[in-house]
């Protein structure tokens, strides 16, 4: 069974909602137009709409863990933190499993389920020791990833599968560093959802300052890029149509200037920040909206509590049938999306695999610390 309705933060599952499709219209709707520029879908989802997604696996996990309250002790994370475990195996192996059917699009969920690991030591942090740790990352951590990979394997743009089990130290390297979604540079977002996630998003002020923060981090690194690369020269170390290409989760490691782009996917720190902005600034506004009218956000949010489900039917899906590159199958997987979620919350019930990989999390969690108290049921992610 589901949370109740009451218990949950509708606008938390909404933007979820958004985040998907966000990366439906990536999926399926043209990036690239005739004369070889970007697309608006590119130029709105691109980058953004991922990064969305992980931001809110950071605040779903804080949520899961007692929201602005935190955990109360050692043995209470020691129990969040086997449920987490158990959590990011199963959703590591259905993400390897899609990476082996050979979708036509990069698949997420192995990346996702190795930050799952990466948030187990990080959840009695208090916000502001995430917040700062999420700035350090997303300054440090692209450093990292062009020392690490120069003279080595630039990017891995393919999806990590199960074969890959058989070379675990470079299933681990495409992981963490190469891959499209590296989880080296991708804690930045984790670290910031995690932030978010123990702050009070029940509180107008809140989700006001998400907004207003957000939105000003969005723009200040743009700012910053262009001032960097065309106003101080850095644009001169590589050509135009190297900024337009998209860089599937690195950036190359022949110049330091390119420490100085936004483009999406680069994981340059200005990419990292300009997209944590948006991602604060989309979840600011639709917690605003929930607090207008839930009627309005309801639909959303009863599809975002499904996440895994509708994102792993979405590749299995694509994969299975020739999806034509139109709007109108844009709409057809919204739309079917939109049902499928309103008719499961409707039920009172929850995700074919949400469910699995919750009772599976939580009987991990039982092993630890016995039954359950009764925590903040904020997100889908418990």
């Amino acid at each position: 069974m589901s949370a109740p309705v009451r218990d949950r933060l509708l606008g938390v599952d909404a933007a979820r909602f958004v985040a998907l499709v966000g990366m439906f219209a990536t999926h399926i709707l043209p990036l690239d137009d005739d004369e070889g520029g970007r697309t608006v879908v590119a130029s709105i989802a691109s980058g953004r709409s991922a990064a969305l997604f992980a931001v809110l696996a950071g605040v779903g996990i804080a949520l899961a863990t007692g929201g602005a309250r935190g955990l109360p002790d050692g043995r209470a994370h020691a129990g969040a933190g086997a449920g987490l475990l158990v959590r990011a195996v199963l959703v590591g192996f259905l993400g390897l499993w899609l990476g082996s059917l050979r979708p036509p699009v990069l698949v997420i969920l192995a990346f996702y389920a190795v930050l799952f690991l990466v948030a187990v030591p990080l959840l009695r942090l208090p916000w502001p020791v995430l917040a700062v740790g999420a700035v350090v990352a997303c300054v440090v951590t692209p450093v990292v990833s062009v020392l690490v990979r120069a003279g080595g394997p630039l990017r891995n743009p393919r999806d990590p599968t199960l074969l890959g089990l058989q070379d675990p130290a470079a299933l681990a390297g495409s992981l963490l560093v190469t891959g499209a979604y590296p989880v080296l540079t991708w804690t930045t977002y984790l670290l910031a959802g995690l932030a978010i996630g123990r702050l009070d998003l029940r509180d107008r002020r809140v989700a006001v300052w998400l907004v207003g923060l957000g939105v000003g981090m969005a723009v200040l690194a743009k700012v910053t890029s262009a001032v960097l690369l065309y106003v101080l020269g850095g644009a001169a170390a590589f050509g135009a149509g190297d900024l337009a290409e998209s860089r599937y989760g690195t950036i190359p490691t022949d110049t330091w200037w390119w420490l100085a782009v936004d483009v999406p996917h680069s994981g340059a720190p200005l990419d990292l920040a300009h997209t944590t902005g948006t991602a604060m600034a989309v979840l600011g506004v639709i917690l605003l909206l929930a607090r207008w009218s839930r009627a309005v956000v309801w639909p959303l949010a009863a599809a975002g509590g499904i996440p895994l489900t509708l994102y792993t039917v979405h590749v299995w899906t694509l994969t299975t049938f020739d999806t034509p590159p139109t709007l109108t199958s844009y709409l057809v997987y919204v739309v079917a999306a939109l049902l499928i979620g309103i008719a499961v919350r409707a039920a009172g019930l929850r995700g074919p695999f949400e469910a699995v990989v919750a009772l599976a999390s939580r009987r991990a969690r039982r092993m630890v610390v016995g039954p359950p108290e009764r925590v903040d049921e904020g997100t889908s992610l418990r």
